[in-house]
Protein backbone atom coordinates (compact mmCIF):
# COMPACT_ATOMS: atom_id res chain seq x y z
CA UNK A 1 0.00 0.00 0.00
CA UNK A 2 2.83 2.30 0.90
CA UNK A 3 4.59 1.58 -2.42
CA UNK A 4 1.39 2.34 -4.31
CA UNK A 5 1.07 5.78 -2.70
CA UNK A 6 4.70 6.64 -3.42
CA UNK A 7 4.22 5.68 -7.09
CA UNK A 8 1.14 7.91 -7.38
CA UNK A 9 3.01 10.86 -5.88
CA UNK A 10 5.89 10.58 -8.35
CA UNK A 11 3.48 10.27 -11.29
CA UNK A 12 1.71 13.50 -10.19
CA UNK A 13 5.02 15.36 -9.79
CA UNK A 14 6.19 14.24 -13.23
CA UNK A 15 2.96 15.39 -14.82
CA UNK A 16 3.28 18.81 -13.14
CA UNK A 17 6.85 19.26 -14.33
CA UNK A 18 5.96 18.30 -17.92
CA UNK A 19 3.05 20.72 -17.93
CA UNK A 20 5.22 23.57 -16.56
CA UNK A 21 7.86 22.86 -19.21
CA UNK A 22 5.30 22.94 -22.04
CA UNK A 23 3.71 26.23 -20.85
CA UNK A 24 7.13 27.89 -20.52
CA UNK A 25 8.18 26.71 -23.99
CA UNK A 26 4.94 28.05 -25.58
CA UNK A 27 5.42 31.45 -23.92
CA UNK A 28 8.99 31.75 -25.15
CA UNK A 29 8.02 30.76 -28.70
CA UNK A 30 5.10 33.25 -28.76
CA UNK A 31 7.28 36.09 -27.52
CA UNK A 32 9.91 35.34 -30.16
CA UNK A 33 7.29 35.18 -32.92
CA UNK A 34 5.69 38.50 -31.93
CA UNK A 35 8.92 40.54 -31.83
CA UNK A 36 10.96 38.80 -34.50
CA UNK A 37 11.61 41.10 -37.45
CA UNK A 38 9.53 43.89 -35.95
CA UNK A 39 11.27 47.16 -35.12
CA UNK A 40 11.10 48.36 -31.59
CA UNK A 41 8.59 51.21 -31.28
CA UNK A 42 9.43 54.04 -28.88
CA UNK A 43 6.72 56.54 -28.05
CA UNK A 44 8.31 59.89 -27.37
CA UNK A 45 6.45 62.24 -25.05
CA UNK A 46 5.33 65.43 -26.86
CA UNK A 47 7.10 68.61 -25.82
CA UNK A 48 4.76 71.62 -25.71
CA UNK A 49 6.06 75.17 -26.01
CA UNK A 50 3.66 76.07 -23.22
CA UNK A 51 5.07 73.59 -20.65
CA UNK A 52 7.24 76.30 -19.11
CA UNK A 53 4.48 78.91 -19.06
CA UNK A 54 2.88 79.18 -15.65
CA UNK A 55 0.06 81.29 -14.33
CA UNK A 56 1.43 83.48 -11.52
CA UNK A 57 0.65 81.97 -8.15
CA UNK A 58 0.93 85.35 -6.43
CA UNK A 59 1.62 88.98 -7.31
CA UNK A 60 2.71 89.81 -3.78
CA UNK A 61 6.45 89.93 -4.42
CA UNK A 62 5.97 92.06 -7.54
CA UNK A 63 3.67 94.46 -5.69
CA UNK A 64 6.11 94.80 -2.79
CA UNK A 65 8.93 95.58 -5.21
CA UNK A 66 7.20 98.19 -7.41
CA UNK A 67 4.71 99.97 -5.11
CA UNK A 68 7.22 102.37 -3.49
CA UNK A 69 7.69 104.17 -6.84
CA UNK A 70 3.93 104.71 -7.39
CA UNK A 71 2.46 108.00 -6.11
CA UNK A 72 -0.94 109.49 -5.43
CA UNK A 73 -1.66 112.83 -7.12
CA UNK A 74 -4.36 115.21 -5.89
CA UNK A 75 -5.11 118.46 -7.69
CA UNK A 76 -7.13 121.58 -7.00
CA UNK A 77 -8.62 123.76 -9.73
CA UNK A 78 -10.32 127.07 -9.03
CA UNK A 79 -13.30 128.28 -11.05
CA UNK A 80 -15.27 131.52 -10.83
CA UNK A 81 -19.00 131.23 -11.22
CA UNK A 82 -20.98 133.29 -13.66
CA UNK A 83 -23.83 135.51 -12.53
CA UNK A 84 -26.80 133.46 -11.47
CA UNK A 85 -24.76 130.35 -10.67
CA UNK A 86 -25.71 128.93 -7.34
CA UNK A 87 -29.20 130.44 -7.40
CA UNK A 88 -32.24 128.14 -7.26
CA UNK A 89 -32.64 127.97 -11.03
CA UNK A 90 -29.03 128.55 -12.04
CA UNK A 91 -28.02 131.09 -14.70
CA UNK A 92 -30.96 132.88 -16.26
CA UNK A 93 -31.73 132.20 -19.92
CA UNK A 94 -32.68 135.89 -20.11
CA UNK A 95 -29.13 137.08 -19.45
CA UNK A 96 -27.26 138.69 -16.57
CA UNK A 97 -29.37 141.87 -16.71
CA UNK A 98 -32.33 139.84 -15.45
CA UNK A 99 -30.56 139.17 -12.13
CA UNK A 100 -29.22 142.73 -11.91
CA UNK A 101 -32.76 144.11 -12.13
CA UNK A 102 -34.46 141.69 -9.72
CA UNK A 103 -31.70 140.46 -7.36
CA UNK A 104 -29.14 143.23 -7.58
CA UNK A 105 -25.50 142.85 -8.62
CA UNK A 106 -24.54 139.38 -7.35
CA UNK A 107 -20.78 139.07 -6.77
CA UNK A 108 -18.90 136.23 -8.42
CA UNK A 109 -17.88 133.32 -6.21
CA UNK A 110 -14.95 130.95 -6.46
CA UNK A 111 -15.43 127.20 -6.54
CA UNK A 112 -12.68 124.67 -6.06
CA UNK A 113 -12.69 121.36 -7.89
CA UNK A 114 -10.59 118.55 -6.48
CA UNK A 115 -9.57 115.41 -8.31
CA UNK A 116 -7.31 112.41 -7.86
CA UNK A 117 -4.91 110.59 -10.12
CA UNK A 118 -1.75 108.54 -10.05
CA UNK A 119 1.82 108.70 -11.26
CA UNK A 120 5.20 107.02 -10.90
CA UNK A 121 8.68 108.28 -10.09
CA UNK A 122 11.20 107.97 -12.94
CA UNK A 123 14.27 109.55 -11.28
CA UNK A 124 15.44 109.68 -7.68
CA UNK A 125 15.51 113.51 -7.77
CA UNK A 126 11.72 113.64 -8.11
CA UNK A 127 10.63 113.57 -11.78
CA UNK A 128 7.23 111.87 -12.18
CA UNK A 129 5.25 110.70 -15.21
CA UNK A 130 1.47 111.06 -15.18
CA UNK A 131 -1.40 111.97 -17.52
CA UNK A 132 -1.82 115.47 -18.85
CA UNK A 133 -5.51 115.45 -17.98
CA UNK A 134 -4.65 114.73 -14.33
CA UNK A 135 -2.72 118.00 -13.86
CA UNK A 136 -4.16 120.19 -16.63
CA UNK A 137 -5.17 123.68 -15.40
CA UNK A 138 -4.46 122.70 -11.80
CA UNK A 139 -3.73 125.53 -9.36
CA UNK A 140 -2.14 123.19 -6.86
CA UNK A 141 -0.71 119.67 -7.21
CA UNK A 142 0.06 117.50 -4.19
CA UNK A 143 1.98 114.25 -4.50
CA UNK A 144 1.84 111.62 -1.74
CA UNK A 145 4.66 109.07 -1.83
CA UNK A 146 4.64 105.53 -0.46
CA UNK A 147 5.77 106.51 3.07
CA UNK A 148 2.80 108.87 3.41
CA UNK A 149 4.69 112.15 3.01
CA UNK A 150 3.19 114.84 0.79
CA UNK A 151 5.01 117.25 -1.50
CA UNK A 152 3.83 120.08 -3.70
CA UNK A 153 4.62 119.38 -7.35
CA UNK A 154 5.51 121.62 -10.26
CA UNK A 155 4.52 120.95 -13.87
CA UNK A 156 7.66 120.64 -16.00
CA UNK A 157 6.11 119.78 -19.35
CA UNK A 158 2.84 118.61 -20.90
CA UNK A 159 1.69 117.14 -24.19
CA UNK A 160 -2.06 117.11 -24.73
CA UNK A 161 -1.80 115.13 -27.98
CA UNK A 162 -0.47 112.06 -26.15
CA UNK A 163 -1.97 112.92 -22.74
CA UNK A 164 1.44 112.75 -21.04
CA UNK A 165 2.76 115.13 -18.38
CA UNK A 166 6.04 115.41 -16.51
CA UNK A 167 5.94 116.88 -13.01
CA UNK A 168 8.58 117.23 -10.27
CA UNK A 169 8.76 117.24 -6.49
CA UNK A 170 11.58 118.21 -4.14
CA UNK A 171 11.90 115.70 -1.32
CA UNK A 172 15.46 116.29 -0.15
CA UNK A 173 16.01 112.54 -0.18
CA UNK A 174 16.72 109.96 -2.84
CA UNK A 175 13.37 108.56 -3.98
CA UNK A 176 12.50 105.01 -5.11
CA UNK A 177 12.36 104.78 -8.90
CA UNK A 178 10.23 102.68 -11.23
CA UNK A 179 12.28 100.71 -13.73
CA UNK A 180 11.31 101.54 -17.31
CA UNK A 181 10.72 98.66 -19.74
CA UNK A 182 10.33 98.29 -23.51
CA UNK A 183 6.70 98.40 -24.64
CA UNK A 184 7.62 97.32 -28.17
CA UNK A 185 8.67 93.89 -26.89
CA UNK A 186 5.55 93.03 -24.89
CA UNK A 187 3.17 90.54 -26.48
CA UNK A 188 -0.56 90.06 -26.49
CA UNK A 189 -1.48 87.55 -23.80
CA UNK A 190 1.25 88.52 -21.32
CA UNK A 191 0.34 89.14 -17.69
CA UNK A 192 0.39 92.77 -16.51
CA UNK A 193 -0.31 94.61 -13.27
CA UNK A 194 -1.85 98.09 -12.93
CA UNK A 195 -1.24 100.11 -9.79
CA UNK A 196 -2.96 103.37 -8.92
CA UNK A 197 -5.58 105.06 -6.79
CA UNK A 198 -9.01 104.07 -8.15
CA UNK A 199 -11.85 105.96 -6.47
CA UNK A 200 -9.30 107.53 -4.10
CA UNK A 201 -8.18 104.18 -2.67
CA UNK A 202 -4.41 104.43 -2.43
CA UNK A 203 -1.97 101.87 -3.83
CA UNK A 204 -4.54 99.49 -5.28
CA UNK A 205 -3.31 96.66 -7.52
CA UNK A 206 -5.21 94.92 -10.32
CA UNK A 207 -3.93 92.19 -12.64
CA UNK A 208 -4.83 90.96 -16.10
CA UNK A 209 -3.36 90.38 -19.53
CA UNK A 210 -2.54 92.46 -22.57
CA UNK A 211 -5.55 92.13 -24.86
CA UNK A 212 -4.20 94.06 -27.87
CA UNK A 213 -1.57 96.54 -29.01
CA UNK A 214 -1.64 99.56 -31.30
CA UNK A 215 -5.25 100.45 -30.50
CA UNK A 216 -6.67 103.63 -32.04
CA UNK A 217 -9.58 104.86 -29.93
CA UNK A 218 -10.01 108.41 -31.24
CA UNK A 219 -8.35 110.07 -28.25
CA UNK A 220 -5.85 111.98 -30.40
CA UNK A 221 -3.74 111.98 -33.56
CA UNK A 222 -1.07 109.77 -32.01
CA UNK A 223 -3.24 106.97 -30.61
CA UNK A 224 -1.21 103.80 -30.14
CA UNK A 225 -2.67 102.28 -26.98
CA UNK A 226 -2.01 99.03 -25.18
CA UNK A 227 -5.36 97.42 -24.36
CA UNK A 228 -5.60 95.43 -21.15
CA UNK A 229 -8.27 93.71 -19.08
CA UNK A 230 -6.50 94.69 -15.85
CA UNK A 231 -9.09 96.96 -14.22
CA UNK A 232 -8.39 100.67 -14.81
CA UNK A 233 -10.83 102.88 -12.92
CA UNK A 234 -11.21 106.63 -12.24
CA UNK A 235 -8.17 107.62 -10.20
CA UNK A 236 -5.89 105.10 -11.94
CA UNK A 237 -5.09 107.70 -14.60
CA UNK A 238 -1.37 108.35 -14.85
CA UNK A 239 -0.41 105.23 -12.92
CA UNK A 240 1.99 102.58 -14.24
CA UNK A 241 1.23 99.34 -16.05
CA UNK A 242 3.88 96.79 -15.05
CA UNK A 243 5.11 93.68 -16.82
CA UNK A 244 5.82 90.59 -14.73
CA UNK A 245 9.51 91.48 -14.47
CA UNK A 246 8.59 94.65 -12.58
CA UNK A 247 9.19 97.14 -15.41
CA UNK A 248 6.81 99.88 -16.52
CA UNK A 249 5.47 99.21 -20.01
CA UNK A 250 2.60 101.72 -20.07
CA UNK A 251 0.84 104.68 -18.47
CA UNK A 252 -2.78 103.89 -17.57
CA UNK A 253 -4.92 106.54 -19.17
CA UNK A 254 -8.38 105.57 -20.44
CA UNK A 255 -11.34 103.35 -19.75
CA UNK A 256 -14.37 102.38 -21.82
CA UNK A 257 -17.37 103.83 -20.02
CA UNK A 258 -19.79 101.09 -21.10
CA UNK A 259 -17.32 98.21 -21.23
CA UNK A 260 -16.16 96.05 -18.36
CA UNK A 261 -12.56 94.91 -18.24
CA UNK A 262 -11.42 97.18 -21.07
CA UNK A 263 -8.70 99.71 -20.31
CA UNK A 264 -5.98 101.46 -22.26
CA UNK A 265 -2.42 102.48 -21.50
CA UNK A 266 0.03 104.73 -23.36
CA UNK A 267 3.09 102.67 -24.39
CA UNK A 268 6.05 103.69 -22.24
CA UNK A 269 8.25 103.96 -25.35
CA UNK A 270 6.08 106.85 -26.51
CA UNK A 271 6.63 108.60 -23.17
CA UNK A 272 10.38 107.94 -23.37
CA UNK A 273 10.54 109.45 -26.86
CA UNK A 274 9.17 112.82 -25.68
CA UNK A 275 10.82 112.93 -22.23
CA UNK A 276 13.75 115.10 -23.35
CA UNK A 277 11.42 117.69 -24.92
CA UNK A 278 9.16 117.78 -21.87
CA UNK A 279 12.15 118.20 -19.58
CA UNK A 280 13.99 120.90 -21.53
CA UNK A 281 11.25 122.73 -23.46
CA UNK A 282 8.06 122.03 -21.53
CA UNK A 283 6.38 120.94 -24.75
CA UNK A 284 6.95 118.47 -27.59
CA UNK A 285 8.49 119.38 -30.94
CA UNK A 286 7.31 117.02 -33.68
CA UNK A 287 8.47 116.36 -37.20
CA UNK A 288 6.71 117.60 -40.33
CA UNK A 289 7.30 116.99 -44.03
CA UNK A 290 4.47 119.05 -45.51
CA UNK A 291 1.95 116.59 -46.96
CA UNK A 292 -1.61 115.43 -46.45
CA UNK A 293 -2.19 111.70 -46.76
CA UNK A 294 -5.06 109.25 -46.67
CA UNK A 295 -5.59 105.51 -46.41
CA UNK A 296 -5.99 103.49 -49.58
CA UNK A 297 -9.39 101.87 -50.03
CA UNK A 298 -9.98 98.82 -52.20
CA UNK A 299 -11.58 100.96 -54.91
CA UNK A 300 -8.73 103.47 -54.92
CA UNK A 301 -6.17 100.66 -55.03
CA UNK A 302 -7.96 99.12 -58.01
CA UNK A 303 -8.18 102.40 -59.91
CA UNK A 304 -4.52 103.20 -59.22
CA UNK A 305 -3.43 99.66 -60.12
CA UNK A 306 -1.98 99.25 -56.65
CA UNK A 307 -1.74 95.60 -55.62
CA UNK A 308 -3.03 96.11 -52.06
CA UNK A 309 -4.10 98.76 -49.53
CA UNK A 310 -0.70 99.20 -47.90
CA UNK A 311 1.00 102.59 -47.77
CA UNK A 312 -0.21 106.17 -47.47
CA UNK A 313 -1.62 108.01 -50.47
CA UNK A 314 -0.41 111.62 -50.81
CA UNK A 315 -3.46 113.81 -51.33
CA UNK A 316 -1.77 117.20 -51.02
CA UNK A 317 1.77 118.61 -51.01
CA UNK A 318 2.26 122.01 -49.39
CA UNK A 319 4.25 124.37 -51.56
CA UNK A 320 7.69 125.21 -50.21
CA UNK A 321 7.62 122.53 -47.50
CA UNK A 322 10.19 119.67 -47.34
CA UNK A 323 8.16 117.14 -49.37
CA UNK A 324 7.61 119.67 -52.13
CA UNK A 325 11.33 120.52 -52.23
CA UNK A 326 12.21 116.81 -52.36
CA UNK A 327 9.93 116.23 -55.37
CA UNK A 328 7.07 114.27 -53.82
CA UNK A 329 3.81 114.76 -55.75
CA UNK A 330 0.10 114.31 -55.20
CA UNK A 331 -0.85 110.70 -56.00
CA UNK A 332 2.43 109.20 -54.80
CA UNK A 333 2.04 106.26 -52.40
CA UNK A 334 4.52 106.34 -49.52
CA UNK A 335 5.67 102.78 -48.82
CA UNK A 336 8.72 103.14 -46.55
CA UNK A 337 10.48 105.66 -44.33
CA UNK A 338 14.09 104.92 -43.39
CA UNK A 339 13.56 101.31 -44.45
CA UNK A 340 10.48 100.83 -42.26
CA UNK A 341 7.36 99.69 -44.11
CA UNK A 342 4.38 102.05 -43.82
CA UNK A 343 1.07 100.21 -43.72
CA UNK A 344 -1.30 103.19 -43.35
CA UNK A 345 -1.57 106.91 -42.66
CA UNK A 346 -1.62 106.46 -38.88
CA UNK A 347 1.70 104.66 -38.93
CA UNK A 348 3.14 107.32 -41.23
CA UNK A 349 2.03 110.06 -38.83
CA UNK A 350 3.58 108.30 -35.83
CA UNK A 351 6.82 107.67 -37.71
CA UNK A 352 7.28 111.26 -38.88
CA UNK A 353 6.32 112.68 -35.50
CA UNK A 354 9.03 110.62 -33.81
CA UNK A 355 11.80 112.10 -35.97
CA UNK A 356 13.92 115.05 -34.88
CA UNK A 357 13.83 118.45 -36.53
CA UNK A 358 16.66 118.72 -39.06
CA UNK A 359 16.94 114.95 -39.46
CA UNK A 360 17.10 113.56 -43.00
CA UNK A 361 14.76 110.71 -43.83
CA UNK A 362 14.75 108.39 -46.80
CA UNK A 363 11.28 108.05 -48.28
CA UNK A 364 10.34 105.32 -50.75
CA UNK A 365 7.22 106.09 -52.76
CA UNK A 366 5.35 104.38 -55.59
CA UNK A 367 4.58 106.50 -58.65
CA UNK A 368 3.00 105.02 -61.77
CA UNK A 369 4.04 101.53 -60.71
CA UNK A 370 7.70 102.44 -60.07
CA UNK A 371 9.56 102.91 -56.78
CA UNK A 372 11.20 106.33 -56.33
CA UNK A 373 13.50 107.35 -53.48
CA UNK A 374 13.40 110.82 -51.91
CA UNK A 375 15.49 112.47 -49.23
CA UNK A 376 13.36 114.74 -47.06
CA UNK A 377 14.59 117.03 -44.29
CA UNK A 378 12.27 117.06 -41.28
CA UNK A 379 11.08 120.46 -40.04
CA UNK A 380 9.04 121.39 -36.97
CA UNK A 381 5.32 120.78 -37.17
CA UNK A 382 3.26 123.96 -36.68
CA UNK A 383 -0.26 123.74 -35.44
CA UNK A 384 -1.74 125.52 -38.03
CA UNK A 385 -20.95 130.23 -48.43
CA UNK A 386 -23.34 130.07 -50.97
CA UNK A 387 -22.03 129.06 -54.38
CA UNK A 388 -22.44 131.72 -57.05
CA UNK A 389 -23.97 130.91 -60.40
CA UNK A 390 -21.55 129.08 -62.67
CA UNK A 391 -21.56 127.21 -65.95
CA UNK A 392 -22.17 123.55 -65.17
CA UNK A 393 -20.60 120.41 -66.60
CA UNK A 394 -21.83 116.88 -67.26
CA UNK A 395 -23.58 115.15 -64.38
CA UNK A 396 -21.87 111.77 -64.19
CA UNK A 397 -21.67 109.77 -60.91
CA UNK A 398 -24.32 112.04 -59.37
CA UNK A 399 -22.06 115.11 -59.61
CA UNK A 400 -22.91 118.54 -60.96
CA UNK A 401 -19.86 120.78 -61.30
CA UNK A 402 -19.15 124.27 -62.49
CA UNK A 403 -16.37 126.38 -63.96
CA UNK A 404 -14.25 128.34 -61.52
CA UNK A 405 -14.81 131.88 -62.76
CA UNK A 406 -13.03 134.91 -61.23
CA UNK A 407 -15.86 135.50 -58.75
CA UNK A 408 -15.70 131.88 -57.48
CA UNK A 409 -11.90 132.04 -57.33
CA UNK A 410 -12.03 135.18 -55.15
CA UNK A 411 -14.72 133.75 -52.91
CA UNK A 412 -12.81 130.52 -52.20
CA UNK A 413 -9.28 131.90 -52.39
CA UNK A 414 -8.22 129.62 -55.25
CA UNK A 415 -6.90 129.98 -58.77
CA UNK A 416 -9.32 129.82 -61.68
CA UNK A 417 -7.32 126.93 -63.13
CA UNK A 418 -7.34 124.89 -59.91
CA UNK A 419 -10.14 122.56 -61.04
CA UNK A 420 -13.92 122.67 -61.10
CA UNK A 421 -16.35 123.34 -58.27
CA UNK A 422 -19.10 120.94 -57.16
CA UNK A 423 -22.48 122.65 -57.37
CA UNK A 424 -24.78 119.74 -56.53
CA UNK A 425 -24.66 116.09 -55.41
CA UNK A 426 -27.56 113.75 -56.15
CA UNK A 427 -28.84 112.05 -53.01
CA UNK A 428 -27.97 108.34 -52.94
CA UNK A 429 -25.55 108.64 -55.86
CA UNK A 430 -21.97 107.31 -56.00
CA UNK A 431 -20.69 110.81 -55.22
CA UNK A 432 -23.04 111.11 -52.24
CA UNK A 433 -21.96 107.71 -50.92
CA UNK A 434 -18.30 108.79 -50.66
CA UNK A 435 -19.16 112.11 -49.01
CA UNK A 436 -18.57 114.66 -51.79
CA UNK A 437 -20.28 117.96 -50.95
CA UNK A 438 -21.26 121.13 -52.81
CA UNK A 439 -18.40 123.69 -52.83
CA UNK A 440 -15.78 120.91 -52.97
CA UNK A 441 -13.14 121.48 -55.65
CA UNK A 442 -12.27 118.60 -58.00
CA UNK A 443 -8.59 119.03 -58.88
CA UNK A 444 -7.87 115.70 -60.61
CA UNK A 445 -9.80 113.02 -62.48
CA UNK A 446 -7.93 109.69 -62.61
CA UNK A 447 -4.67 111.54 -61.82
CA UNK A 448 -5.18 114.01 -64.70
CA UNK A 449 -4.98 117.62 -63.54
CA UNK A 450 -8.17 119.57 -64.21
CA UNK A 451 -7.71 123.19 -65.25
CA UNK A 452 -11.10 123.86 -66.81
CA UNK A 453 -14.62 122.57 -67.30
CA UNK A 454 -13.51 121.25 -70.69
CA UNK A 455 -10.80 119.13 -69.03
CA UNK A 456 -13.30 117.78 -66.53
CA UNK A 457 -15.93 116.86 -69.14
CA UNK A 458 -13.35 115.04 -71.26
CA UNK A 459 -11.90 112.97 -68.40
CA UNK A 460 -15.17 112.28 -66.60
CA UNK A 461 -16.69 110.98 -69.86
CA UNK A 462 -13.81 108.51 -70.22
CA UNK A 463 -14.29 107.41 -66.61
CA UNK A 464 -18.01 106.97 -67.08
CA UNK A 465 -17.38 104.43 -69.84
CA UNK A 466 -15.30 102.35 -67.40
CA UNK A 467 -17.89 102.98 -64.65
CA UNK A 468 -15.24 103.96 -62.11
CA UNK A 469 -13.17 107.04 -61.34
CA UNK A 470 -10.73 108.35 -58.74
CA UNK A 471 -11.03 112.04 -57.91
CA UNK A 472 -8.73 114.37 -56.00
CA UNK A 473 -11.02 116.59 -53.97
CA UNK A 474 -10.07 119.81 -52.14
CA UNK A 475 -12.19 121.01 -49.26
CA UNK A 476 -10.92 124.16 -47.59
CA UNK A 477 -7.27 123.50 -46.74
CA UNK A 478 -7.67 119.71 -46.94
CA UNK A 479 -7.26 117.44 -49.95
CA UNK A 480 -8.24 113.77 -50.31
CA UNK A 481 -8.85 111.08 -52.93
CA UNK A 482 -12.18 109.34 -53.42
CA UNK A 483 -13.06 106.40 -55.65
CA UNK A 484 -16.52 106.29 -57.27
CA UNK A 485 -18.05 103.33 -58.99
CA UNK A 486 -21.27 102.73 -60.91
CA UNK A 487 -22.64 99.22 -60.56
Amino acid sequence: MKNQNRKTFFMFLLAFLVAFFIVSLVEVLRSSFTTAGAPEIQIASAVSPFDSVKTPVSFADLAEHVKPAVVNISTTKTFKNRKGAGLPFGRSPFGDDFFDRFFGDIPQREFKQRSLGSGFIISNDGYIFTNNHVVEQADKILVKVSDGKEYEAKVIGTDAKTDIALIKIKSGNSLPVAEIGDSDKVRVGEWVVAIGNPFGLEQTLTAGIISAKGRVIGAGPYDNFIQTDASINPGNSGGPLFSMDGKVIGINTAIVAHGQGIGFAIPINMAKSILADLKTKGKVTRGWMGISVQDITEDIAKNLNHKDKSGALVSDVFKGDPADKAGIKVGDIIKEINGKAIKDTHELLLTIASLHVGEKMNVKALRDGKDILFEVVVVERKDKSEVVSVKEGKGYFGLAVGEINPEVARQFGIGKNDGVIVTDVTSGSAADDVGIQPQDIIAQVNKVKISSLKDYNREISKAAEKKSVTLLVKRGKDSFFVALRIE
